[in-house]
């Protein structure tokens, strides 16, 4: 959990705090545990810590997908807006992301913990713990068809937060191409690019809140859809 589900595995968080959180939760949590291991030997420590490992990755990487679809809105976003050279080290993730990629970053997580979303993520990891015996997790075929639709679904929702953006943007380029034609004084790069900025950062000021109230959907509907891994 600590090193695949959202903002718990942020590397903003000291790796100090991310331990003892672990261990608070390991002591909180291990009467829930269901243990059916036989014999304990090398080799079932091994497979059951790989299976545990398994379980967190499978199950940070559906959650993940919806802040990757946000993370490429926030880029398609920032190309269109010319903004794509413009990019800083995200101090999350540790990787260099556009600007606007990195404010509905940081605006999602606000809404992540205001409507109690890592809450819910710890109540899916207490639960998994008596569903799920030690180090019997595997991944089913579903469960892959599942994470491969949702990728593929990444980039359509990416599509989708973005376009109003995008499609203010095509039709500015349409009109600065029309006074272009009718006018050839007019300097695009002079007075075009900063209406086209005032109009993309208009647009997302007036969407932002449509942004988040999808983003908040798909992450709880992320979150429902855990339960086919218990």
């Amino acid at each position: 959990m600590m090193a695949f589900f959202p903002f718990f595995s942020y590397s903003t968080i000291p790796v100090s705090l991310k331990t003892l959180l672990a261990l608070f939760l390991t002591i909180f949590l291990y009467p829930q545990a269901v243990l059916n291991i036989q014999d304990i030997t090398l080799s079932t420590i091994v497979l059951s810590v790989l299976s545990e490992i398994m379980f967190g990755f499978v199950a940070g990487l559906i959650l993940q997908i919806i802040f990757g679809a946000l993370g490429l809105a926030g880029e398609q976003i920032s190309f269109v807006m010319g903004f794509s050279m413009a990019t800083s080290i995200d101090p999350m993730n540790g990787v260099n992301s556009p600007l606007i990629g990195r404010f509905l970053s940081f605006i999602a997580i606000l809404l992540l913990l205001i409507f109690n979303g890592h809450l819910l993520m710890l109540k899916f990891i207490a639960l998994s713990m008596g569903k799920i015996t030690l180090g019997s997790f595997y991944p089913h075929q579903f469960v892959w068809d599942y994470i491969t639709k949702s990728i593929s679904d990444m980039f359509m929702l990416g599509f989708i937060l973005s376009f109003p953006i995008i499609a203010l943007s095509l039709l500015s380029d349409v009109i600065f191409g029309m006074l272009m034609k009718t006018m050839p004084q007019f300097n695009l790069l002079v007075v075009g690019f900063p209406i086209k900025i005032t109009i993309s950062l208009f647009v997302m000021v007036v969407i932002l809140g449509s942004i988040m109230y999808i983003f908040k959907n798909e992450f709880l509907s992320a979150l429902s859809h855990l339960m086919i891994l218990l």
